[in-house]
């Protein structure tokens, strides 16, 4: 039967020819440049049928002729499964093959022809260039194309849940000290206003946060504009305002305004306002409506963000207590299931989710969880769907990376296991390197200033003396309660010119996948703090943060240093110090045996 994708197909490029358009680029997000955007605008995946809860990293671009959706190295194996029959083939972003999207166009689009954008998923830097390469071209580039008004006639609304108020208590700090914050910066940067879009900034500085605009995050859509002469406006659909909301936003002087009021708001904003905008993160249509001085920057929002206080960190442990009481239980719900042999990917994903979800504090998980068997373990992004769902029997590795979104914090976790036996010997030598790398990134001192990509060789190091790599990055950092995946900072191979700073959280994770084989992943979270001050500097450090036990029986003890075995044998007492007084005596039994030799 033909794939419903090849129809949609067909009637965009219907929809280019009544509108004279040879080319269209569509992106994977919204007007806020998010990771996972809302159903409403997640079109690029109902076109292609490459898709995940969790999102998918993909551009299209469709001509007469051709239909392709390019994406980097995490989603290759996916890809490729999920677009066959579609009409549209895939094309690597990055790796040995890769092929820039840009210069296959201009290869393929003669000139005077005419490419198209929709100008609201598009940032200002995107478009900007696209634009310069197009036209050094002779072609000719819009972004006035919203291509999915013209063919997705069941097109999910825009999400209207309610918000609610972050305790400011958790937090440790008010909207007004986070606003002017905020407006330090804007003054820093010789401007006098701020149209924020990022969903993550905006939730960060009003405190409030709301549960289904985005999926496995507490964001919500809207726009936030300040200025220094004391305007604050709140830019959001009226129904998502409850009356607590409403008076928490008029305790902040905070006015509200409809969403799509926002475009004719910047447009009247005085020409004499220096306005600062973040120019990969702001639509390149409200760009192009703005008539004040606008001046480029705004990443030091991000980086405010980035910073979390102590009250915070002192939550977060809590959270992440929390998080391994409910990865204690399921982990050993895996053990006992397993020998009945009924056991599925889809059944212990549904299974993680029940167990955080008990906890009241818990409002979602921060992403759909990776539950891969055997061979699934080693496509990097894989969630389990009715499709692709397989029995966890037999013998092998199980991968399972998941995360939880607690009020106290939010939590990502990976951890690898073997079952069904002795693991082989090549299992255990690659998961030991890949923890070798984890340990060594995870005890790391570094002086002020160091960024994340002098760090990720750390992580990587054992794999490479064998010839062994991963293409993802080490590091993501995380937000408070907001999302899983928290820029700046970031440890990876291509520089990222942010340096690391007391109070970032930052995951590490290193892995490595073995197509149809198996894949290792071992992840846990880290706080940067301050080690020591001399004469040569400031000195930084991490502090773990995730609690839960490494599979012991996947390790090859004989290449593993005396230091690598005291780092493990005190993280393991530590986990089950902190764990067991707040789990049963049989589940405690359990954890005990998973972590402490007898």
């Amino acid at each position: 039967m033909e794939k419903i994708e090849k129809k949609r197909l067909e009637a965009l490029r219907v929809a280019m020819a009544e509108n004279d358009i040879d080319c269209c680029i569509i992106n994977s997000t919204d007007p806020h440049q998010s990771e996972i955007p809302p159903a409403h605008w997640r079109g690029r995946e109902w076109l292609t049928g490459f898709k995940s809860e969790n999102g998918t990293n993909g551009i299209a671009v469709i001509t007469e002729n051709h239909a392709y959706v390019w994406t980097d190295n995490r989603f290759f194996i996916q890809a490729r499964m999920q677009l066959e029959g579609t009409g549209f083939e895939m094309m690597p972003l990055d790796g040995p093959d890769a092929i820039d999207l840009v210069d296959w166009i201009t290869g393929n689009i003669a000139p005077g022809k005419t490419v198209a954008i929709d100008g609201m998923t598009f940032s200002v830097e995107e478009a900007q260039d696209m634009n310069n390469r197009f036209k050094d071209c002779g072609i000719i580039f819009r972004a006035d194309f919203p291509q999915f008004d013209f063919i997705w006639v069941d097109r999910p609304a825009r999400p209207l849940n309610k918000l609610f108020v972050h305790d400011e208590t958790v937090v440790g700090e008010n909207v007004d000290s986070k606003i002017a914050r905020v407006l330090d910066e804007v003054g820093r940067m010789d401007t006098d206003a701020i149209l924020v879009s990022a969903l993550d900034d905006i939730a960060w500085i009003t405190n409030l946060r709301t549960a289904g605009d985005i999926s496995y995050s507490p964001m919500f859509v809207g726009y936030l504009y300040l200025d220094v002469q004391g305007s604050r406006v709140l830019f959001i659909d009226e129904e998502k305002l409850s009356d607590d909301v409403n008076a928490f936003l008029r305790r902040y002087n905070i006015k509200v305004e409809p969403y799509d009021c926002v475009t004719d708001f910047v447009s009247r904003i005085p020409k004499d306002t220096r306005l600062l905008l973040d120019p990969a993160l702001t639509a390149v249509s409200i760009y192009n409506s703005i008539d004040c001085n606008v001046k480029f920057g705004g990443e030091g929002v991000a980086r405010l963000k980035s910073l979390k206080n102590e009250t915070m960190l002192t939550h977060w442990r809590t959270a992440m207590e929390k998080d391994g009481v409910a990865l204690a239980r399921l982990f050993k719900w895996i053990d006992e299931e397993f020998a009945k042999g009924e056991l599925t990917e889809m059944a212990i994903a549904r299974k993680l989710r029940e167990l955080r979800l008990a906890d009241p504090d818990c409002v979602d998980e921060s992403f759909a969880a990776i539950v891969g068997w055997n061979g699934h373990g080693a496509i990097v992004h894989y969630e389990p769907t009715y499709e692709t769902d397989i029995p966890v029997t037999g013998k092998g590795l199980l991968l399972i990376d998941s995360g939880g979104q607690y009020i106290q914090g939010t939590t990502d976790i990976t951890r690898t296991i073997a079952l069904g036996g002795e693991p082989t010997k090549e299992q255990k030598h690659d998961f030991t390197l890949v923890l070798k790398g984890h340990i060594a990134l995870s005890r790391a001192t570094f002086p002020k200033g160091t960024r994340g990509a002098q760090l990720d060789i750390l992580a990587r190091q054992y794999l490479w003396n064998e010839g062994k790599a991963y293409y993802h990055g080490t590091g993501h950092g995380v937000g408070f309660f907001i999302n899983c995946h928290e820029g700046p900072v970031q440890i990876r191979m291509n520089e990222i010119p942010v340096p690391l700073e007391p109070g970032m959280v930052i995951s590490d994770e290193p892995g490595l996948y073995i197509e149809g084989k198996y894949g290792i992943r071992s992840e846990n979270m880290l706080a940067v703090e301050r080690w020591k001050s001399n004469e040569f500097g400031d000195f930084y450090r991490f502090r773990n943060l995730t609690l839960f036990p490494f599979d012991k029986n996947l390790i090859e003890w004989e290449i593993m240093t005396q230091e690598e075995k005291a780092w493990l044998e005190d993280y393991h007492r530590e986990v089950c110090s902190r764990l067991s007084p707040l789990l049963s005596p049989d589940e405690a039994k359990w954890l005990s045996d998973k972590c402490i030799d007898s």
